[in-house]
């Protein structure tokens, strides 16, 4: 008896074991997770590698540019020069002569009308972003968006400050976030958002941006912690009091 059922179940086995064309199939999709990411990658890299060439060796003098000596390119020697040509500008710029001649230099540009409004907010904008003690983008949060009951991820950027927070601090304490777009989260749009309505997250900006980016697909791991450890009480209470509302 026991004979026959062992037979029974090898059939049962046997006859859900996936056919050749379904494992064919497993495997060139195991094959295109592993090399499309890593395909894609070097593609960007090798991309941005010939650009910042193409801008950069045309004005290397060619005593200087090894393309001259050898019989094949070198790739990589413009964003070489790029790296180093921006390290010394850093460092003259660092003492008292270079800080004095960017002064005179922005004071010209200051009189230009529209060269101005350009280079102010380009300016501002490379100071935000590369400033490494400033906390720009460093939580992701959610808040109720476009309407209550929906949730959108956004990235934190600081407390909101200047005319807007004057003009809005008798209404509330609000935050200046950036909500992304899907699936591209260089674009998206600010908003000053009171302090009690964002629920700040414990995954990083860069987990946040890949969820963004995926939109939804690509979750990252989220650790066994208890609600109350992450989310303030009195928040809670609010989102599930809006909920049953």
């Amino acid at each position: 008896m026991s004979r026959h059922k062992h037979k029974a179940e090898d059939a049962h086995k046997i006859g859900h074991r996936p056919g050749a064309a379904t494992r064919l199939r497993n495997y060139f999709l195991t094959g295109l997770v592993i090399a499309g990411p890593i395909g894609i990658t070097l593609w960007l890299t090798w991309t941005f590698i010939k650009w910042v060439d193409g801008w950069v060796k045309p004005f290397v003098p060619k005593i200087y540019n090894p393309d001259t000596y050898l019989p094949f390119p070198i790739p990589g020697f413009g964003l070489i020069v790029a790296v180093f040509v921006l390290t010394v500008v850093g460092f003259l710029a660092a003492n008292f002569l270079g800080r004095s001649l960017i002064s005179v230099g922005e004071k010209i540009v200051g009189r230009m009308p529209l060269v101005r409004n350009i280079y102010s907010g380009l300016k501002q904008i490379f100071e935000t972003v590369l400033d490494q003690r400033g906390s720009s983008f460093t939580t992701a949060a959610l808040i109720e968006y476009p309407r209550r009951g929906l949730w959108a991820i956004v990235f934190i950027s600081t407390d909101t400050k200047g005319e807007v927070e004057r003009r809005l601090k008798d209404k509330a304490d609000t935050l200046s976030v950036f909500l992304p777009t899907t699936p591209n989260p260089t674009s998206g749009f600010l908003l000053f958002v009171p302090k009690e309505d964002v629920i700040e997250l414990d995954m990083s900006v860069e987990d946040a941006a890949k969820l963004v980016i995926s939109a939804g697909l690509v979750n990252p791991k989220y650790p066994e912690i208890l609600a109350d450890d992450i989310v303030d009480p009195a928040q809670l209470e609010r989102v599930r009091s809006s909920e049953d509302a």
